[in-house]
């Protein structure tokens, strides 16, 4: 048995086919046949079922392909360190970060880093709707801060960091507001709703919580959003830690709306499992996932 051969299975399962496996790894169908061939004949097990269209793992393939993405974590866990053992400090850490998450936390712990590495730029970016995976998964980050909607724990390494409140909500003197009962999706359409954009190109588009056939806004960022709703110009979802004291001022109401309940969206911290963080980065993970 050769880790190559186990890298081969892996790609077969992730990817769903020997040709979107060989398209990954930049070798020959043949070759990957050829290699699953002699893994199954060292092992004296059938992996793959050949039955249907697209290969699926046997019973024992299921179980025999458990313990080897152990060993290639294990595997890839050693280059992570070797890496960080023979690398010097990075001159740059490049991280991106949900518009729903608050910063408090994350400020305060990049602002420790920055005294025990005073070399290492931070480049902290924020992004809306999929723009923080998609970053992520082009390599441009070292990691985010983001919800795992269209993300596969097989290729990412993901980590609970806080949970946030997107609540809708409207001025008092704003239309919807002076219901006394809860509002459905068609009551709602002559009303404005504003919402945030998106900042990548749809490839893990997390739209929702869009009323169907509504009036729409559509702004960059949550502060103009929130402007927009303080104003009575219209109506939508923000974090609940960005309007805490409006709620308790009275300026903001909470809307009671059908289809847009308040919804808690968890946000993680995630790394791509293939390639190492560097030294600073490797620091700032380990802070944020304990802290």
């Amino acid at each position: 048995m050769k880790l190559e051969q186990l890298r081969v299975l892996d790609a077969i399962v992730t990817q769903g086919s020997f040709r979107k496996a060989s398209e990954v790894l930049y070798k020959s169908q043949p070759a990957l046949s050829q290699a699953i061939k002699s893994l199954e004949e060292e092992t004296g097990l059938t992996l793959l079922s050949r039955e249907s269209y697209r290969p699926v793992l046997t019973p024992a393939g299921k179980a025999y392909y458990r313990q080897a993405r152990g060993v290639l974590d294990q595997v890839q866990a050693l280059k992570e360190l070797a890496g960080k053992l023979s690398a010097s400090q990075e001159a740059e850490v490049r991280l991106s970060v949900s518009v729903t998450c608050p910063l408090g936390n994350l400020l305060s712990v990049i602002g420790e880093l920055k005294e025990a590495y005073p070399a290492t730029d931070i480049r902290l970016m924020s992004d809306a709707m999929g723009g923080s995976a998609e970053r992520l998964m082009a390599g441009e980050v070292d990691f985010i801060i983001a919800t795992m909607d269209g993300l596969s724990t097989e290729a990412v390494h993901a980590s609970p960091y806080t949970a946030v409140n997107i609540i809708p909500v409207a001025h008092p003197g704003y239309g919807p507001a002076s219901s006394r009962k809860r509002l459905s999706n068609a009551e709602m359409r002559p009303y404005v709703q504003v919402v945030v954009a998106g900042t990548g190109q749809g490839q893990y588009d997390q739209s929702r919580d869009v009323v169907p056939e509504s009036l729409r806004w559509t702004v960059s960022d949550f502060a103009a959003k929130k402007e927009i709703v303080l104003a009575r110009m219209g109506w939508g979802g923000l974090p609940e830690h960005l309007i805490a004291r409006e709620l308790e001022a009275g300026e903001l109401v909470t809307l009671d709306l059908k289809g847009y309940p308040i919804r808690r969206s968890q946000l993680h911290l995630v790394r791509r499992r293939e390639g190492a963080l560097g030294v600073v980065a490797h620091e700032l993970w380990e802070r944020l996932s304990t802290n």
